[in-house]
C-alpha cells in the first residue's frame, strides 16, 4: 500500500530588496517549492500588493507548485487562448517561441505593446506569475528579451490636478482585437519586427480576437490598497467613451505617456528559475523583442482572476 506524505506548511525567514524607486521588489529566502505557512504567506502578499511586482529568484518548481502557489492569491484563470495552454494544466499559459510539429507551442509575440493583462475583460486579472524556464541568449551569452513594469499608480499620483480632474469619471473601451489589429497607426518596432518575419506572429482566430470587450474606467481604484491608478494602456485601449475622436485621442496619448516615464519603471533581466508577478491593478508591462529564432523562449504563466474595476 502506498502512502502519500503531504509536505506540512513552513515559516520561512525572508528579506526584501527593493528594485526600483517606485515599483519592484526582490523577496530573498523563499522557496517556493515549500508551501509557506500562513503568516509567512500573508507577509509576501503585503509586499506584492506594497511593490505591485515582486521576484523570487533561483527557484525549482514543478507545474503544480506553480499553480498551488498562485492560487493562494485567488482563482486561477484560463486564458482565452487556448491554444497556447499547457497540455497536462491548462492553469499555466506558455509563453514561447518554439515550434513543434509545425505549430507554435506558446504566444510568440505577447507583450509587443504596453499593457495590463485581461483588461479586455468585464473581470480583468488581478495579479501574474511568470516562470523562466528558457531564457535567450545571443552569441555572446548576453541575455535578451527583458520586460519593461511601469507603475500607472505612481503615474497618477504625479499627474497635474487638472488632468486629474479632467479624467475624473471617465471610461474607456478596451477589445483584444485592438491589440491584432495591423492596421493601427501606433504600431511599434515590435510590430515592425513581427511583420518583417524576425519573430513569428501569434495565431489567434477571428473568435478569439473578438471574444472580449469591456468597458472600464480610466482611473481604477485598487480593491486591496484602494490606490487610484490609471487604467489605459497601448494594448488594449480603443478609445475614451462619450467624447469626441479628437479628445479620446488626446486624453489617451497625453496618458499613455505619462504612464511609461523613465522614472516610473523597472527593468527586469532574466534568470533561469525566476518567479516574477505583477500586479495587473497598478501596474503596466511590455517585453522586449531582442531576440530571433533559434535563441529559445519558454516560460509558464499563471493568471490570478480580479475583481469588476471601479
Amino acid at each position: 500500500m502506498m502512502t502519500t506524505l503531504f509536505a506540512k506548511d513552513e515559516k520561512q525567514d525572508f528579506k526584501v530588496l527593493p528594485l526600483a524607486a517606485d515599483i519592484g521588489a526582490e523577496i530573498v529566502g523563499i522557496d517556493l517549492s515549500r508551501p509557506l505557512d500562513v503568516a509567512t504567506f500573508n507577509a509576501v502578499r503585503d509586499v506584492f500588493f506594497k511593490y505591485s511586482v515582486v521576484l523570487f529568484r533561483d527557484q525549482s518548481i514543478t507545474e503544480q507548485q506553480q499553480i498551488d502557489f498562485s492560487r493562494r492569491f485567488g482563482e486561477l484563470e484560463i486564458h482565452v487562448l487556448k491554444q497556447f495552454l499547457h497540455s497536462q494544466h491548462p492553469e499555466i499559459l506558455l509563453i514561447s517561441n518554439i515550434v513543434e510539429d509545425g505549430k507554435n507551442i506558446g504566444i510568440v509575440d505577447a507583450g509587443r505593446y504596453w499593457h495590463s493583462d485581461l483588461c479586455y475583460k468585464p473581470v480583468p486579472s488581478m495579479a501574474s506569475a511568470l516562470y523562466a524556464i528558457e531564457i535567450p541568449q545571443d552569441e555572446a551569452g548576453n541575455v535578451r528579451g527583458d520586460t519593461l513594469f511601469a507603475s500607472v499608480a505612481a503615474s497618477y499620483d504625479a499627474l497635474p490636478e487638472p488632468l486629474k480632474e479632467r479624467i475624473s469619471g471617465l471610461k474607456a473601451l478596451h477589445s483584444l482585437e485592438h491589440t491584432f489589429d495591423r492596421s493601427r497607426k501606433d504600431a511599434d518596432i515590435r510590430t515592425e519586427q513581427i511583420d518583417t518575419g524576425k519573430i513569428q506572429r501569434t495565431s489567434v482566430t477571428a473568435a478569439q480576437k473578438k471574444v472580449a470587450e469591456a468597458v472600464h474606467p480610466v482611473v481604477r481604484t485598487h480593491p486591496v490598497t484602494g490606490r487610484k491608478s490609471i487604467y489605459v494602456n497601448d494594448s488594449t485601449t480603443v478609445n475614451i467613451v462619450g467624447v469626441s475622436a479628437s479628445e479620446s485621442e488626446d486624453i489617451l496619448g497625453e496618458l499613455r505617456a505619462r504612464c511609461i516615464r523613465p522614472d516610473f519603471i523597472y527593468r527586469h533581466q532574466w534568470r533561469l528559475g525566476d518567479l516574477l508577478m505583477w500586479d495587473n491593478c497598478s501596474s503596466q508591462h511590455q517585453a522586449v523583442a531582442d531576440y530571433a529564432w533559434p535563441q529559445r523562449r519558454r516560460m509558464h504563466r499563471t493568471t490570478i482572476t480580479g475583481t469588476v474595476p471601479f
